[in-house]
């Protein structure tokens, strides 16, 4: 058995310093860690990671990187000690190969926030090995579905895959006064983005052709003016390709987010 999620991680280092507009989905992943069988290792697809081609970290032992400006100096203090996983970055490196995708190893890379953040939240003692793949820099929705089927076949028992990002990711919006029109904009193009992955009722190709298409959807500019956030769902979707088992419906910093998981 094996659970992929897409998750929104919020802002920085927020969720781990009690902001309060984060409560929800720290609660959410801590429930949702519990919900689900302890992995043995974990692949996350960070959103704050792009390479030329898919690239895998494959330290045993990897660093954090503090990918982030103007926060309180307990930020650039977080520890999360967890150990890396080369075995499972080698396999995850020749799956792509094997499909046709170009893709490396780094055995220097870090831990990004968009990692150490969420997985501090669901396993605080770190004693689960990680790996962390990038996305790549073209951008291309159809690209990280294809990563992500790609991987489909990954014979590893009782992985957890999350694809960590943010299905809202206007930064401006973040720090803007709220109005009833951006507010409106959100919920309507999180409306089809849960709409999209979890009607049992559309063919497949129907799925992926919608998702490969998102900046079709109603106001996905407004939501993601770059969509580097939300293609780590592309990338579980391609894992599953299938509708979604569970959605969870979210405000973080005031705007609507969602969490999605299937469980295979």
């Amino acid at each position: 058995m094996r659970t992929i999620l897409y998750i929104s991680h919020g802002g920085g280092p927020l969720p781990l310093l009690g902001d309060l507009d984060h409560k929800e989905m720290v609660s959410k992943l801590k429930s949702i860690a519990v919900e689900i069988e302890k992995p043995s290792s974990i692949l996350v697809i960070s959103a704050h990671w792009e390479e030329g081609s898919p690239t895998v970290t494959s330290s045993q032992n990897p660093r954090l990187i503090y990918d982030y400006n103007g926060f309180p100096a307990e930020s650039y203090s977080i520890r999360y000690p967890c150990a890396g996983e080369p075995n499972l970055a080698h396999s995850v490196q020749k799956n792509l190969v094997n499909q046709g995708i170009d893709a490396q190893v780094d055995d220097h890379r870090g831990f990004d926030h968009g990692m150490f953040v969420p997985l501090k939240i669901m396993y605080p003692a770190a004693d689960i090995p990680c790996v962390q793949l990038s996305l790549v820099n073209s951008l291309d929705s159809q690209l990280h579905v294809n990563i992500g089927k790609s991987l489909a076949k990954l014979d590893w028992d009782n992985l957890l895959i999350i694809g960590s990002g943010f299905s809202f990711h206007n930064m401006h919006e973040f720090f803007s006064r709220e109005s009833a029109l951006a507010k409106e904009k959100n919920y309507k193009f999180e409306q089809w983005l849960r709409d999209t992955v979890s009607d049992k009722n559309v063919y497949e190709k129907e799925r992926e052709l919608k998702l490969v298409h998102w900046d079709k959807a109603p106001f996905a500019r407004f939501c993601h003016p770059r969509e580097e956030h939300l293609l780590p769902l592309h990338v579980c979707y391609g894992m599953a390709t299938r509708a979604i088992d569970d959605v969870y419906e979210l405000t973080i910093m005031k705007k609507y987010a969602s969490i999605f998981r299937w469980t295979q």
